[in-house]
């Protein structure tokens, strides 16, 4: 799950596929490629404690009027912030943002769903299924199947030794829906980064997926959205879901390939945990601990595994 040693930021081909990820030419190798990870790991905690945050705001909107709100006002923000040209991109540009704009959509509306019917926790560990697939199936070094397994063994030891019965199968279902949408996210999100500057790619997508869910929302919440409170933690919810997050992954996905960026996504577990007992009063048991400890394991192992290949492509470079 690192970037093959043949790539260099002159030859990588830029297909978009999981691995393939090209590092850009200038950015440094060795403890450089912690950068990356550090923009990966804000994004999941800022994700995580607007989830809990959104939680409580359900009882006021519902579950799509909060995703509305999310969708919207992050939108507004990245489209007044980036300002992207309009002009100027191909078909397959075009295309690129739109499916992006759509997983993005998917992603977030099937994840509010899931947690309108289980708990944060369960919910983002079915979640995290997706991408965890995603590295397995991009995997390019034997090594990275067992961070992996690893981090597999993890999240069902969270969910109670992979013992789900006890939550509601439709909540279970959107889940694990949400978790495919992930995984479709890194992809077209990788792709979206390589072919729009900054942070624009990200900002058309946002409108295309405020655009598809603004429906949806007026129909359940109606004026419920107006409210100022109401709007004040949806904007919220927002910045920490949305405008943050996002912006750091597509980032990040520029420096890492695909496959390294599931596997650190394993820790969403750990930090909905984390922002569940700190936001929504949801204890963690010694299972519980126990599997937050396999995961991050996992994640280090993952990102150990990066920054050693990054510095003995450096000594090959030298030699």
């Amino acid at each position: 799950m690192t970037t093959p040693s043949a790539t260099t930021p002159s030859t990588a081909p830029a297909t978009g596929q999981p691995g393939h990820a090209p590092t850009p030419a200038g950015v440094p190798r060795g403890r450089g490629s912690l950068g990356p990870v550090g923009l990966v790991l804000a994004g999941g905690v800022s994700v995580q404690f607007g989830g809990a945050l959104a939680v409580t705001l359900m009882p006021r909107a519902g579950a799509l009027g909060v995703v509305t709100l999310r969708l919207l006002v992050a939108a507004i923000v990245l489209m007044v912030l980036c300002r992207p040209k309009l002009r100027g991109h191909s078909r397959t540009d075009w295309g690129t943002v739109i499916v992006f704009g759509v997983a993005m959509a998917a992603m977030n509306g099937l994840f509010y769903q899931s947690v309108a019917r289980i708990p944060l926790g369960p919910a983002v560990t079915l979640e995290v299924l997706g991408p965890l697939a995603l590295s397995v199936l991009a995997s390019r070094r034997a090594v990275n199947l067992v961070w992996a397994g690893l981090a597999l063994a993890g999240v069902f030891l969270l969910g109670g030794g992979g013992g789900f019965d006890s939550l509601d199968p439709l909540g279970v279902v959107f889940a694990l829906a949400a978790g495919a949408m992930w995984a479709a996210y890194i992809v077209f999100s990788a792709r979206t980064g390589r072919r729009f500057p900054q942070a624009d790619g990200l900002a058309l997508a946002m409108a295309v997926a405020a655009v598809l869910f603004l429906p949806l929302g007026i129909v359940e919440s109606g004026t419920k959205l107006l409210d100022p409170t109401t709007f004040a933690l949806g904007a919220a919810v927002a910045v920490l879901s949305s405008v943050l997050p996002y912006t750091l992954e597509l980032l990040a996905l520029r420096r890492l390939p695909a496959s390294t960026f599931a596997i650190l996504m394993s820790l969403e577990p750990a930090l909905a945990a984390t922002a569940g007992f700190l936001i929504l009063d949801q204890a963690l048991s010694t299972a519980q601990a126990a599997a937050i400890a396999l995961v991050i394991a996992a994640s280090m192992g993952a990102v150990r595994t990066q920054v050693g290949r990054g510095k003995a492509k450096g000594v090959r470079a030298v030699s």
